[in-house]
């Protein structure tokens, strides 16, 4: 069986896109297909609700005009735009937060996140608590490192990340850690190992559970809320999103 899987990088940055691709493509199957995506348009990184919110276009574009994915891992920790891509896909669509924050919480009791930005600690709590989460996290951890440098010094971003973590778990008595952001795929083993405790990674464990999925045969409920978007015009720069 083999299965179509579209990794979209909801922001604009292509050196990124080749990291996630590389992770998703390191621990997804032999018979899995996995292409990663740029969007045409949005933002180089995604570090604000603003940022989110003009990363949305360009994600969904991909996903409407894809029709060969068996289903798409969206893969930024804010999970920008998961809803309304899950109307527009009626396939599997995975978040990378959600995916992380969901594997975390089968590892142990509680689990902390580390992530980039200190503004953007509120959005991860608010997802725990869309996740029905909130009880198994632990606590948030900016380590303040932007989402374009992480690919800039890996060695420095490691160190980082690792006494950001050890702290965390210090900190938080925590049983695992999830890594915020999709531009630190590819660093969660050699983590495990040094921390001595599980490390998440939301592009690989998004990856897994979307393959894992198609591979269950199960697709998507698409009655109520996540049904199709209701056909309706749209105008100016969004012209091309109207359903007839």
């Amino acid at each position: 069986m083999t299965i179509h899987l579209t990794v979209v990088n909801p922001n604009t940055t292509e050196s990124m896109t080749d990291l996630i691709e590389a992770e998703a493509r390191r621990v997804s199957g032999p018979d899995t297909v996995v292409t990663a995506r740029t969007p045409s348009m949005g933002p180089a990184s995604i570090e604000s609700h603003y940022d989110e919110a003009l990363a949305v276009p360009g994600l969904l574009e991909i996903i409407r005009e894809d029709q060969q994915a068996d289903a798409f891992v969206l893969a930024c920790f804010g999970d920008p735009g998961l809803d309304a891509a899950r109307e527009a896909a009626s396939r599997p669509v995975i978040g990378i937060a959600e995916a992380a924050m969901k594997t975390a919480s089968l590892l142990g009791r509680s689990f902390s996140v580390v992530t980039t930005m200190s503004r953007t600690v509120g959005r991860a709590w608010d997802l725990t608590r869309t996740y029905g989460l909130e009880r198994q996290c632990a606590g948030v951890h900016a380590c303040d490192i932007p989402v374009l440098e992480l690919e800039e010094d890996r060695d420095r971003t490691y160190a980082v990340i690792l006494a950001f973590a050890k702290n965390a778990l210090a900190a938080d008595g925590s049983d695992a850690i999830v890594l915020g952001c999709a531009g630190m795929a590819g660093l969660p083993e050699l983590l495990t190992e040094q921390l001595g405790v599980p490390v998440v990674d939301g592009v690989a464990a998004g990856t897994l559970l979307a393959e894992g999925i198609v591979r269950l045969g199960l697709r998507p409920s698409t009655h109520g809320e996540l049904a199709p978007p209701p056909p309706k015009a749209y105008t100016g720069a969004l012209s091309s999103f109207g359903r007839n």
